[in-house]
């Protein structure tokens, strides 16, 4: 994990235990139990939309915080399902990707496939492995490659003709 990440994750979890403490069932409890002191209604009135604003507030940064988290986790953990459609689909890339840089060796082709493969990623993501970072940057990468190498030979005789 970066310096980043974990500063935000230092962050909302800071955040959550204030959220924790500040949204107890004993503080809402106090709070009722004083309005029910109050004689005007319209102070009372005020005070529970106050409570009620305060409570939705907290609901919206309980989900945010959630959501970080979240997204945080799926950086690493991928279900078996994907891993296999992931498996598959880059199998076709690949092949494609053959076809496109055929001076490229054929085993680095399968030893990139056999990398994504259900066991091995399910026991790299407990290590902590991000294979969106290790994988999918490179196999961005290495498209890309591929695209422009392609164009540029198909520009190059144009040009000469010219």
């Amino acid at each position: 994990m970066d310096q980043m990440t974990l500063t935000v994750l230092t962050e909302i979890g800071t955040n959550l235990t204030n959220l924790a403490v500040k949204g107890t069932v004993s503080a809402v409890s106090n709070k009722i139990k004083a309005i029910k002191l109050e004689k005007d209604a319209e102070t009372i009135k005020n005070k529970y939309d106050e409570i009620i604003n305060e409570l939705l507030s907290e609901r919206e940064e309980a989900i945010r915080i959630a959501q970080v988290y979240k997204s945080e986790l799926e950086k690493y953990v991928i279900s078996d399902e994907d891993i296999q459609h992931l498996h598959n689909t880059v199998g076709r890339v690949l092949e494609i990707l053959k076809k496109m840089s055929p001076n490229t060796p054929l085993e680095t082709y399968e030893q990139f496939k056999e990398l994504i493969s259900v066991d091995t990623l399910k026991s790299m993501q407990l290590l902590g492995f991000n294979y969106k970072a290790a994988i999918g940057e490179p196999l961005t990468q290495l498209c890309s490659n591929a695209i422009l190498s392609k164009s540029k030979a198909q520009n190059l005789p144009r040009k000469n003709k010219k």
